[in-house]
């Protein structure tokens, strides 16, 4: 991995931020709190995000941006041959490959699978190994000698081999239980084999069976065919007399039915005749009822007029007598409208006065208050006044001339009469304004007596109003009233002339008495009238019944037709009785012979397919049994694989982790002798791997804060040292951050040494540091400020000369 750039907006101390790293020996240094660290950690969240912040993503934006101000890092890097940007925000991650524009993950969780995968290492292992603190030095110092271990096989790789075995073994166990599973559900053999025998044999029986019952079913089949046909034209024969002395049977019905249609036709008939002869004599009545009820519906008509001119009357005098009462009204409420304009004016008159009084008033009395308050202040303003003055004197006279001036502080001496005098002339002129407040206190107390004319001309004036308003509504009501009366004048007056123009137009000529002897003439002559009715209704059917009895004659004709052709037919079907039941013996032998015989050959036709059935099921179980030991001598020889496999997972951890404490004891004696110039040359990690400074081949038995950071130092080195060789290529990227702090200069110079020595396995390393003693000892210095007036960072790049330096764009490292 290769650092190319980082971009910072509003991320902790770094309001806008831009860094371009190169290949070399880099150093960040800046004094404490300016932000070097900062950048690490925005390297860190750009990479895995989440929890990886201090503080949490809250805490991220920069105190003085705005509250919903972007928080954003953007990091480049390069990585197995590809170029990846990590675009992240409080709420949002992005990741784009080789320069793309389209991200190839857009979320936060999975861009941080992503990375982790791509990176092959969580975020802890990432910088327990390629980011190196001073605080985290010595953290194999906090663990137990296992946990040791494991976190050396786990950032070395070697725990992917105990993970490969615990799966090697998960899967072994697998196929063990499957095998065992497929075992146990595995039939005996010889049982398989003496099944298939069987029904073999039960096959040829069965075969053997099926064909004789087969034949019998045939020659008693051959019998029934023969008797058959005799048997169905008898059955065919019976079935039609049957049918046809049922039809004989129903013709006699419909005969019945019809005779009965018949008498009853005669008798109707006989009904018509009668009612002919009894209505000539109603005739007469019948012409006079005609004339009667044309005579009585005119006198109806007369009675409604009657009815109508009478209701008109008494309507017309009603609202003769309402119209009269109206018009007196109308007169006596005339002079209203004209009262209530004049009562109008002298009421807007009185208010205008009252308002103006009320004013009058409202302002004098204001004054009176006003002035009474400014007595009253000033009258409590003297009190105090007077009481401070007199304190002051009497402190004058307890202390003497010795005493201290109240203004000034200082001894008064000499000047103690002339302050004594000046505060007696003080007292006197407050006492003297005081008794002036006190009387003048007195005269504002009570009501002046122009506030209380003003008040009382107001009340009068306000009674008047109180009296006009009240006959102004009076008079309000009566106008009202009369414009009422208008309205429901000319509504009555329109009324009275409808009711009069109708009355003229209603006809007259009703006589009473003429109507109520109509009216029972016409009543007696309703029931001839009804009586006629009925009788010529009963008439007029007469030609109907009279085409209902030709149909009758018609339909008696066709019925004696159908009953002779019927007993004709029945004469012809006779078959003896004797010969028809010995035929039915006949056919019902050779039936019942021929259905148990169908039964037998079906029965052994059922026994021979279900022989064949078992016969194929026997061996299907025994080629089942074959699929099933296949299998499980596949699965045997899987799981001898896995075991062998399992074993051999076993010694190459073994010899791995034999080989790890020599070879990390190697690779960091080296560093160790380079940046100690060969004061010390041995270090080793013991059985319990436990880092331990040799002297002379003699563990040293106490060292100095100093010198546990060297060994943990080189301790780191040799671990990333041993991961880049373990990838066969070079990882790229060391960051150390504030390591220096417990060096001094010449080991801080052989650090630096050591570190530019390690350009073939990491070609970018980036040393975070507040000290600047190291600039010259490296290839590129960013320096890290801090602008007390932005309260931002302000990153600049530098060459090691601090005389000659290359300011960047504002907040830009490139």
């Amino acid at each position: 991995m290769r650092l190319a750039r980082l971009r910072l907006t509003n991320f902790r101390q770094h309001a806008e931020t831009d860094i371009a790293f190169d290949t070399g020996l880099t150093g960040i240094i800046g004094p404490n709190g300016a932000g070097k660290s900062t950048i690490l950690e925005a390297i860190a969240w750009a990479l895995y995000g989440g929890n990886t912040a201090r503080g949490g993503n809250e805490s991220l934006r920069f105190n003085r941006a705005a509250a919903r101000a972007p928080v954003r890092v953007e990091l480049e890097f390069d990585l197995a041959g590809h170029r990846y940007r990590v675009v992240r925000g409080l709420s949002m991650a992005e990741l784009y490959l080789d320069g793309g524009e389209v991200a190839i993950a857009n979320s936060v969780t999975t861009v941080a699978e992503m990375l982790q995968r791509r990176l092959g290492m969580t975020r802890t292992e990432f910088f327990n190994t390629y980011f190196t603190g001073q605080k985290e030095l010595a953290v194999m110092q906090s663990l137990t000698a296992s946990e040791r271990a494991q976190f050396l096989s786990r950032v070395l790789g070697y725990e992917k081999l105990r993970v490969a075995q615990e799966l090697c073994g998960v899967r072994r166990k697998e196929l063990a239980s499957e095998v065992a599973g497929l075992r146990a559900g595995m039939p005996d053999r010889d049982a398989l084999e003496a099944q298939e025998r069987e029904a073999r044999a039960s096959v040829t029986a069965a075969t053997a069976s099926a064909a004789e019952a087969e034949r019998l079913e045939q020659e008693t089949k051959a019998a029934l065919d023969s008797v058959a046909p005799r048997w169905l034209a008898a059955q065919t024969g019976r079935d039609e007399r049957q049918r046809i002395e049922t039809d004989l049977a129903a013709i006699d019905g419909e005969s019945f039915a019809l005779t009965r249609a018949e008498e009853r036709l005669r008798a109707e008939l006989a009904q018509v005749n009668e009612a002919r002869a009894a209505l000539a004599p109603l005739l007469p009545d019948i012409e006079a009822f005609t004339r009667a009820q044309e005579a009585l519906e005119a006198l109806r008509a007369l009675a409604v007029h009657d009815g109508r001119r009478r209701a008109l009357l008494e309507t017309q005098a009603s609202l003769d007598a309402e119209v009269r009462a109206l018009t007196e009204q109308r007169e006596r409420l005339a002079g209203e409208p004209a009262q209530e304009e004049a009562i109008t004016v002298d009421l807007e008159e009185r208010r205008r006065a009252m308002e103006d009084a009320q004013g009058k008033l409202e302002a004098r009395r204001t004054e009176w208050v006003r002035d009474r308050q400014e007595v009253e202040t000033r009258l409590r303003t003297l009190r105090v006044q007077y009481a401070e003055l007199r304190d002051q004197r009497d402190k004058l006279l307890q202390l003497g001339e010795e005493g201290a001036c109240p203004t000034c502080t200082r001894p008064l001496g000499e000047h103690f009469r002339n302050v004594l005098d000046v505060i007696e002339r003080q007292l006197e002129t407050v006492e003297a304004d005081g008794a002036y407040f006190k009387s003048r206190i007195e005269q504002v107390t009570s009501m002046p007596a122009d506030i209380a004319h003003l008040d009382e001309l107001r009340r009068k004036l306000q009674d008047d109003v109180g009296q006009f308003e009240r006959r102004l509504a009076t008079v309000q009501a009566a106008v009202q009233q009369a414009r009422q009366v208008e309205r429901e004048l000319a509504a009555k007056s329109a009324r009275l002339v409808a009711a009069t123009t109708e009355l003229t137009g209603i006809p007259g000529g009703y006589d009473a008495a003429r109507h109520k002897a109509l009216e029972t003439e016409h009543a007696r002559l309703a029931e001839s009238s009804t009586l006629a009715n009925r009788l010529s209704t009963r008439i007029e059917r007469e030609p109907a019944l009279l085409r209902e009895q030709e149909s009758l004659a018609r339909q008696r004709a066709a019925l004696d037709s159908r009953r002779g052709t019927a007993t004709t037919r029945l004469a012809e079907l006779r078959f003896p009785e004797d010969e028809y039941q010995e035929l039915r013996r006949l056919h019902d032998e050779v039936a019942t012979a021929f259905a148990e015989t169908a039964r037998a050959a079906a029965g052994a036709r059922a026994t021979r397919q279900v022989a064949q059935g078992a016969a194929l099921r026997a061996g299907e179980a025994r080629a089942e049994y074959e699929r099933l030991a296949e299998r499980v001598e596949a699965l045997e020889r899987d799981r001898r694989l896995h075991d062998e496999l399992h074993r051999a997972y076993s010694d190459l951890r073994t010899d791995l982790n034999f080989q790890l404490r020599p070879e990390v004891s190697e690779i960091a004696s080296n560093f160790l002798t380079e940046l100690t110039d060969a004061r010390y040359t041995e270090l080793e990690l013991d059985d319990k791997y436990r880092l331990l400074v040799l002297e002379e081949g003699v563990p040293k038995p106490v060292i100095s804060g100093g010198e546990e950071d060297i060994a943990n130092l080189v301790l780191r080195l040799a671990i990333s040292q041993m991961i880049a060789d373990r990838a066969g290529q070079a990882f790229s990227l060391l960051v150390l951050d504030e390591v220096f702090g417990s060096l001094d200069d010449v080991r801080r110079q052989n650090v630096l040494a050591l570190l530019r020595g390690l350009h073939d396995r990491f070609e970018q390393v980036i040393v975070i540091t507040h000290i600047e003693g190291v600039r010259d000892g490296l290839d590129r210095v960013i320096s890290v400020g801090f602008d007390e007036r932005t309260g931002a960072a302000v990153v600049t790049r530098t060459d090691p000369s601090p005389d000659e330096i290359e300011l960047l764009p504002a907040g830009t490292a490139a």
